[in-house]
């Protein structure tokens, strides 16, 4: 039996490393990151296509490569990819704005956009974007990444809304998914005062695990979840 094929962006560390770990045994894997030196783990059997998000036109090329490539067996895509600039907006350069729209919602877009041409011909296929909990909540000096990730939610909505008008009968899902404090390389660069300010906001008093994410991503792109479209997930622990 022909493994389904799984794309993940921002495969090489954090979320979408522990992701790619969830998925590996049951999918094959098309990994994204930046460069190939990015990766510092590898997972067997699986194809690489890199691309810098911060581009436009590396996105276009990407999107190209994608469909030449991985077009007619491809299943699933987690837009993972993201890129947060921490700053005050009155000082935030305008290519840092531009850079985090770019990777945290144009590139998304223009992935879906590509991967629904196949999925409409093939009437199946999961589209899994991942957002933040900011995105809802927002954050000072966030401002920019926070309207990013409120604009994945919005979008996955909308698409499959849309999906249901220009298909009658279908297996297409487009949902996102958004953590709130988990431990990764983006943690660990919060400061201390930062991080225990939002511990007190968690019922559990802890920030999650992105094997924790990891593993809803997995059930969410499963057949077990085949009712579950249009949807945002919080990953966040209960944070008030």
């Amino acid at each position: 039996m022909t493994r389904k094929k799984v794309l993940i962006t921002g495969a090489s560390r954090g979320l979408g490393l522990a992701i790619s770990k969830a998925l590996a045994a049951d999918y094959t894997l098309v990994l994204h990151a930046s460069s190939d030196a990015s990766f510092k783990e590898s997972i067997p059997g699986s194809h690489i296509l890199c691309a810098d998000f911060s581009d436009p036109l590396q996105i276009a090329s990407f999107c190209k490569r994608l469909k030449s490539e991985h077009g007619e067996d491809l299943y699933a895509v987690i837009n993972n990819a993201g890129m947060a600039i921490d700053k005050s907006l009155v000082f935030q350069p305008e290519r840092d704005i531009d850079a985090m729209i770019s990777v945290n919602l144009k590139a998304p877009i223009m992935i879906s956009k590509a991967v629904m041409k196949m999925f409409t011909v093939n009437k199946r296929g999961v589209i899994i974007n991942i957002s933040s909990c900011v995105g809802q909540s927002g954050n000072a000096f966030q401002s920019v990444y926070a309207a990013t990730k409120a604009g994945l939610v919005s979008f996955s909505k909308s698409l499959a809304r849309e999906v249901g008008v220009l298909c009658e009968e279908h297996h297409i899902r487009i949902l996102s998914v958004s953590p709130g404090l988990i431990e990764t390389d983006m943690f660990a660069g919060i400061p201390e005062t930062e991080r225990n300010k939002f511990l007190k906001m968690i019922p559990a008093n802890r920030p999650g695990k992105a094997e924790e994410v990891a593993e809803t991503v997995a059930f969410l792109l499963s057949d077990k979840a085949s009712y579950i479209n249009g949807a945002n997930i919080s990953i966040d622990g209960g944070l008030l």
